[in-house]
């Protein structure tokens, strides 16, 4: 009785998310034969200001997937291609640092050299926002389980940056939010439902930056 109590509140309940995706084009783009970008994150140092690393990787893997999948150089690639520029004692701490590094002859030279025509600098992160409910677990010769109900929300917001390394100019700016509640109801297990807020914000975000590197249109 009590796993069918526990199957049916499973069923019932859903861990939606809402995704908003929004755009700003300055200059035309597009993306020619032997082109390619690199998705990079504010990771320099340890702060919790950081972009995580997973979200940085999704970006970059949804951008080199699919029909229209762009050539993209990875940023661990990068940074090893581009020493001593993006490592952590030396990588631009915020996005206004950029265009006096990409000024630098020798990192201009570097990046045409690599074929990179855009360089996608990401900025933002997923934080818990609110939470409400509780849990309680017990143990006896009888046997356990726990009994109560979690719920809290998640927001992931981020905004990418994106520059034409021929000028050291940027192009536009995209952000994606993504906002949801997880659930976690317990009749003697505890049944997790999750709302996946960054990779919905992942999937957006690279999904509009594909449409934006390829058409030329302003």
């Amino acid at each position: 009785m009590k796993f069918i109590l526990t199957l049916c509140i499973t069923c019932f309940l859903c861990a939606c998310v809402n995704t908003t995706v929004q755009e700003v084009r300055e200059r035309e783009t597009g993306i020619q034969a032997g082109d390619s970008v690199v998705v990079i994150g504010r990771n320099n140092r340890p702060s919790h200001e950081e972009t995580e690393i997973d979200f940085v990787d999704c970006v970059a893997k949804d951008l080199a997937s699919g029909g229209n999948a762009l050539a993209v150089v990875s940023e661990q690639d990068f940074k090893d291609q581009t020493f001593p520029w993006f490592e952590p004692r030396t990588a631009p701490v915020n996005i206004k640092e950029l265009p006096k590094l990409l000024e630098q002859r020798l990192l201009a030279d570097r990046l045409n050299e690599l074929g990179i025509k855009y360089l996608i600098w990401l900025d933002g992160k997923t934080q818990r926002t609110s939470s409400a409910g509780s849990l309680a677990c017990s143990v006896s010769p009888a046997g356990g389980g726990c009994f109560g109900f979690l719920t809290w929300e998640n927001d992931a917001s981020y905004e990418a940056t994106i520059w034409d390394t021929d000028d050291g100019k940027t192009v536009g700016r995209i952000s994606s939010d993504a906002d949801g509640t997880s659930y976690m109801p317990a009749i003697v297990l505890p049944i997790p439902i999750i709302a996946r807020v960054q990779n919905n914000a992942c999937a957006s975000m690279a999904k509009q930056l594909e449409e934006f590197l390829v058409n030329n249109g302003v």
